[in-house]
């Protein structure tokens, strides 16, 4: 299917790029997306990126880039975080998590989260030494009318708070 909109983003392995990867994303919104789908990518974005700083990266420099491309298609956005980190099990990840049934955890919860709001999530080692969390969501296009002003100030404010 034909890309609409596609971007790549390329920051340091710092929490603090979380502002700009988010801002960067929101030039690939279209009036089409539907709210909750739109915002879905956006955690889902907020997750993986926030994972490969802290658990991909943990161990190595803050100069260690993190690359993220995100396609837009007519019917799905596709979200791809590219990592330096050591292999991990993501699948095996997603079954132990379910399995101990806690609603206390300090931590582990995302990509749990991150698997129920996505339709297709994957992490792959690449022959290049890379690891790739793949993050893709469908949604069904509205029409641009369909849009209404609040949600295009809710994109607005959220955008604004993020280059604060």
């Amino acid at each position: 299917m034909k890309v609409l909109r596609s971007i790549t983003i390329k920051v340091p392995s710092d929490l603090k790029a979380l502002d700009l990867v988010l801002s960067k994303f929101n030039q690939v919104y279209q009036d089409s997306i539907p709210l909750r789908d739109w915002l879905q990518c956006r955690l889902a974005l907020a997750e993986g990126f926030t994972n490969a700083v802290k658990h991909a990266h943990k161990n190595l420099s803050s100069d260690v880039p993190i690359t993220i491309e995100v396609q837009l298609r007519k019917t799905a956005l596709e979200i791809r975080i590219w990592d330096y980190g050591s292999i991990f099990d993501l699948h095996g990840f997603i079954t132990e998590t379910a399995q101990k049934h806690d609603d206390w955890l300090a931590s582990g919860r995302g990509i749990p989260i991150l698997n129920k709001v996505c339709d297709r999530l994957d992490y792959y080692r690449t022959d290049q030494q890379q690891n790739c969390l793949l993050i893709i969501k469908k949604f069904i296009p509205r029409q641009s009318s369909a849009c209404s002003k609040s949600e295009n100030s809710t994109l607005t404010k959220n955008d604004s708070k993020n280059k604060k």
